[in-house]
C-alpha cells in the first residue's frame, strides 16, 4: 500500500506513519519541516497556510491519505480536491467534537451535527472539524473515512495531559485527585488509532466512525493509580469530590487535564456509542500499556514533552492545589 500522510512527524500522525512502515507500505509524508520525519518515508515539503504550499503534491498516486488538519477547513479542501483523482481514499481524523451541543449520553454517529462549510477560514474547533469533513466528503464521497476521535494520548503527545499527570505524579507527596474514583473514562490511545484507521483503509471503509475506547475501559482512579506505580513515586493520591474544586475557580480539562465532572460535557467527552467502530475492528490496549509507554517516551525525552504552540499549556498550578489540599 502506498500512503500519502499530511503531517507525519508529531502524534496522531506519527503513529500512523510509524504503523504503516511497520506494516511495510510505503510512505510519503507531507510536511512544513519543523521536525524530522520517521526514517523509511519519502519526504515531501510544503505549507497548506501558504498560496503554493500544495505545490509539492501536484504529482502523485497514492491508495490512501490521512489528513489530522484541525484548523481552516478551506486547507482540507484544497488538498482534497487537489488529490480527488489520485488517491482512492481520504482518511481524515475529525473529532467527536462535531456533534450539536449538548450530545446526550451514548450518542451514535447518526447524532445531531454542527453548522459548517469546507470554504470556512476562522472557525472554532467544532466548525473547523465538521467543515474538514465536509471536504473530503466533497471531494471523495463514499472513499471518505471519518474518523471522529475523542480524547487521544500516548506517545508522542504534544498538548500534555497525560505527561502533565505522569510528570506531576513523578514529583511524589500529596496530589490532588479529582474525584470521584470511579469515574469512567473514554479515550483513545493514537497508536490504537493509527491501527484502526489503516485497517479499514485495508477493507475499504467509508463513512464516519466514533473512535474512542468502549465506555468503563478504565476510570479516573485507574489512570492516576497506574502513573504512580509507572512512575515510582511516593505520591499520595488525596481523592477529592468535584464540588470544592469547581468552588475553588479550577477548570476541568484544563487545570485538572483529563478529568470532567459528570454534566453535559462529561457525556459528550466519555459516553459516546462507539459500536460501530468496534464492529469494524476497534481494539484498545490496556491504559496501564499506554501509561507505561508514555512514561518511557517523556524518560527519553528527558522529561521534557513537546507542546503545540496553537494549544495552551495544561495543568494546575502548584499553589492552588496546596490550598486545595489543606482545605
Amino acid at each position: 500500500m502506498r500512503l500519502l500522510m499530511l503531517g507525519g512527524t508529531e502524534f496522531v500522525g506519527r503513529a500512523v506513519t510509524e504503523e504503516a512502515l511497520a506494516r511495510g507500505w510505503e510512505v510519503t509524508v507531507f510536511h512544513r519541516g519543523r521536525h524530522e520525519p520517521p526514517r523509511g518515508v519519502t519526504a515531501l515539503r510544503g505549507d497548506r497556510g501558504a498560496a503554493d504550499g500544495l505545490a509539492a503534491l501536484e504529482q502523485g498516486e497514492w491508495d490512501a491519505v490521512v489528513d489530522t488538519w484541525t484548523n481552516a477547513p478551506s486547507a482540507v479542501r484544497d488538498a482534497a480536491r487537489l488529490l480527488a483523482d489520485r488517491v482512492g481514499r481520504y482518511v481524515y481524523v475529525s473529532s467527536r467534537s462535531v456533534y450539536a451541543f449538548p450530545p446526550p449520553a451514548g450518542l451514535a454517529e447518526d447524532g445531531p451535527l454542527v453548522e459548517a462549510s469546507p470554504d470556512d477560514d476562522e472557525v472554532d474547533y467544532a466548525q473547523a472539524k465538521r467543515g474538514g469533513e465536509l471536504a473530503a466528503i466533497e471531494a471523495f464521497g463514499d472513499r471518505a473515512l471519518l474518523v471522529r476521535a475523542g480524547l487521544i494520548i500516548g506517545p508522542w503527545e504534544n498538548i500534555g495531559r497525560l505527561p502533565w499527570w505522569l510528570r506531576r505524579i513523578a514529583r511524589g507527596g500529596p496530589v490532588l485527585a479529582p474525584g470521584p474514583r470511579d469515574l469512567d473514562l473514554q479515550y483513545i490511545d493514537a497508536r490504537d488509532l493509527a491501527v484502526w484507521a489503516l485497517d479499514a483503509v485495508e477493507r475499504g471503509l467509508g463513512g464516519p466512525y466514533n473512535l474512542v475506547s468502549p465506555r468503563g475501559h478504565t476510570t479516573m482512579g485507574e489512570l492516576l493509580e497506574t502513573c504512580v506505580r509507572v512512575t515510582g513515586s511516593d505520591a499520595e493520591l488525596r481523592w477529592t469530590d468535584p464540588e470544592p474544586i469547581l468552588a475553588a475557580g479550577v477548570q476541568p480539562w484544563t487545570e485538572l487535564p483529563i478529568w470532567l465532572p459528570r454534566g453535559e460535557l462529561y457525556d459528550a467527552l466519555y459516553q459516546g456509542d462507539v459500536t460501530k467502530a468496534v464492529s469494524a475492528g476497534l481494539r484498545c490496549r490496556p491504559v496501564a500499556e499506554t501509561v507505561a509507554d508514555t512514561w518511557a517516551w517523556l524518560q527519553e525525552l528527558g522529561g521534557e514533552p513537546p507542546q503545540r504552540p496553537d494549544r495552551p499549556s495544561v495543568g494546575l498550578a502548584p499553589e492552588t492545589e496546596a490550598k486545595l489540599l489543606r482545605g
